[in-house]
């Protein structure tokens, strides 16, 4: 007997499925608000201990060339609507709900934020916020101690080829740590001085300021043009 075709609700709800461990899973808004609403993603915990890039730099063993330090993952605090929260992939955002969701059949409560550089909303499930890396704003002696990491006069990857060192960048921003996304900015900004920097140099030299000033502001009680100001007087000095 012929099986009936499945629907194309039932694949794509099938999709979701066996994708939610490995990619961030989009969320279907109302269709009142589809058009309004700005993206829901959900952000899974990063990948199992061994193959994490904030214990290996995925180049081999700590204390390798290239390697990265540990990142120890600190508790993340219990957020309530209004607090700010930082995700090491979208920066800054204000927690606007604490609610339960079902995701790919799975029910859970999860922290709904508003990223305020560009209004995204991310969904993180409340039992995995240590894993993702979800953590508070730094505080004022933090941030200090990051301005100091920029004026420091150290190369953080010196290995060869650029391929490489791209690499190891890529997965210093990607850690979440503000030190070691201040060292992509530094090095970065460094380099600018001796050459046009290229496609992907200045995607890290953007990501990385993006991921920092904002949140540096906030830590200063200042504004974020004061302080791209004082990064810019940091770099040209």
């Amino acid at each position: 007997m012929t099986r009936p075709a499945r629907t194309a609700s039932a694949a794509r709800v099938s999709t979701v499925t066996r994708s939610t461990a490995a990619a961030e899973v989009p969320a279907k808004p109302s269709a009142k608000r589809a058009r309004a609403s700005a993206p829901v993603i959900t952000s899974p915990p990063p990948p199992p201990a061994p193959y994490d890039p904030r214990i290996t730099g995925r180049r081999g063993p700590l204390g390798a060339p290239g390697s990265i330090p540990p990142v120890p993952l600190r508790p993340a605090p219990i957020f309530k609507v209004g607090d700010k929260a930082v995700h090491p992939s979208h920066g800054v955002g204000e927690v606007t709900a604490v609610e339960q969701r079902e995701i790919a059949g799975t029910r859970g409560e999860f922290y709904i934020l508003r990223i305020l550089d560009n209004g995204m909303k991310v969904m993180v499930p409340t039992s995995a916020a240590t894993q993702v890396g979800l953590r508070s704003v730094m505080n004022d002696k933090d941030a200090n101690d990051i301005l100091t990491t920029m004026r420091a006069k150290e190369v953080a990857v010196d290995v060869q080829p650029w391929s490489r060192r791209f690499r190891v960048y890529t997965e210093m921003i990607k850690s979440g740590s503000p030190t070691e996304i201040a060292k992509v900015l530094r090095d970065m900004n460094r380099l600018k001085f001796d050459k046009d920097l290229s496609f992907g140099e200045r995607r890290l030299l953007d990501q990385a300021r993006s991921l920092l000033l904002k949140e540096l502001a906030l830590a200063k009680k200042t504004t974020e043009a004061e302080m791209a100001e004082e990064i810019r007087k940091i770099f040209s000095s």
